[in-house]
């Protein structure tokens, strides 16, 4: 009852050393592989729910930008399975940290951004300057066009890390708040305790969603420049 509220969003260490490395590489670990010819169901499910997503992300790209296919399928399974296995008690989220979602997303819109000046630096140079501005309005909607360009990977950082870390948070006052009503009224205890399982219900969701919209939003850029 006494733990600090975000004391669950602190890096853990092992003997000293950071152990956000090692918890950030085990989650590909869990994702099932076979080596048999004939797949079993878990298998399947996973290679039909992957050619789902990838042909609903994939389908507005051109040629270019689907080579970013596997890129994509790989961040959005990272980003489900770190933000699932968060849910576990005594677990650490790497997605609530803003450093490690910015270091997803910088790289990513950089290297859209830039593929888009390569390939078509005319309409990439036309999102500066709606067609039909006023003459005296130019200055400014450059200058708004930009700082929109520049702050998306930031916004793209601070949504997931947002989100993630209010159900957490929410979470965790909830079971508090069950912990201490427990010695002193039963009803309430099992009502909020029926709350808390529906939130952890919709965690699970926020979860699964929200990496989806990360990708999602990171697909977007891409077909915008390519």
């Amino acid at each position: 009852m006494n733990e600090n509220l975000f004391a669950s969003f602190i890096a853990p260490t092992i003997l000293g050393l950071p152990a956000a490395v090692l918890i950030i590489l085990f989650p590909p670990l869990l994702i099932p592989t076979s080596k048999y010819l004939i797949n079993n169901r878990l298998i399947t499910t996973q290679q039909w729910l992957i050619k789902l997503t990838s042909k609903q992300m994939m389908t507005m790209h051109n040629t270019k930008g689907r080579t970013w296919s596997l890129m994509l399928v790989s961040l959005i399974i990272f980003i489900a399975t770190t933000n699932l296995l968060g849910l576990l008690p005594h677990s650490f989220t790497p997605t609530t940290q803003l450093s490690m979602n910015l270091a997803m997303a910088i790289p990513l819109w950089a290297g859209a951004v830039i593929m888009g000046f390569r390939s078509k630096i005319k309409n990439a140079l036309a999102h500066f300057l709606p067609q039909g501005t006023p003459t005296p309005l130019i200055p400014m909607l450059v200058i708004i066009e930009t700082i929109s360009l520049l702050i998306q990977p930031m916004a793209l950082a601070v949504r997931l890390t947002a989100n993630i870390t209010a159900g957490h948070l929410l979470m965790h006052l909830i079971g508090n708040t069950t912990l201490a009503m427990s010695t002193i009224n039963l009803p309430s205890t099992l009502i909020i305790f029926t709350i808390l399982i529906l939130l952890t219900i919709l965690e699970i969701a926020v979860a699964l969603i929200q990496a989806y919209v990360f990708t999602l939003l990171v697909s977007l850029y891409l077909h915008d420049n390519t």
